[in-house]
């Protein structure tokens, strides 16, 4: 029973990942992106209970667009002034839940925003 669990053990170790580690290659819209695992709070990565999550770029701080001049967006990235939606925009609203979002591969998408077109 202990060998058995020893075993279980070892073989988690090998499965979970590290910082760093590539979790997918995603090509969407024209653009490639890898997605590696990571923290996005250093008080994460020095908590013994948090594991490395997939890190998504930050297009609020490192904007990119398609050829066409549309900007990325992530799902899970915080609405922008020019949201427009069936619910009333709060401070944890989205770009998942704006008409001018359109999903891509995994959780990008892109802004079709006039507003926020690449000129």
């Amino acid at each position: 029973m202990l060998n058995t669990l020893i075993q279980n053990s070892d073989l988690q170790q090998k499965v979970s990942p590290k910082e760093g580690d590539l979790y997918k290659i995603v090509n969407t819209y024209g653009r490639t992106f890898e997605l590696r695992y990571g923290y996005y709070e250093e008080c994460d990565r020095q908590s013994p209970l948090c594991q490395p999550i997939v890190i998504y770029p930050d297009f609020t701080q490192e904007p990119v667009y398609t050829e066409k001049g549309a900007p990325f967006v992530t799902m899970m990235q915080d609405a922008c002034k020019s949201f427009a939606g069936e619910i009333k925009r709060t401070p944890d609203t989205t770009c998942a839940e704006c008409r001018h979002f359109v999903k891509g591969e995994e959780w990008f998408g892109i802004c079709n925003c006039p507003k926020n077109q690449k000129l």
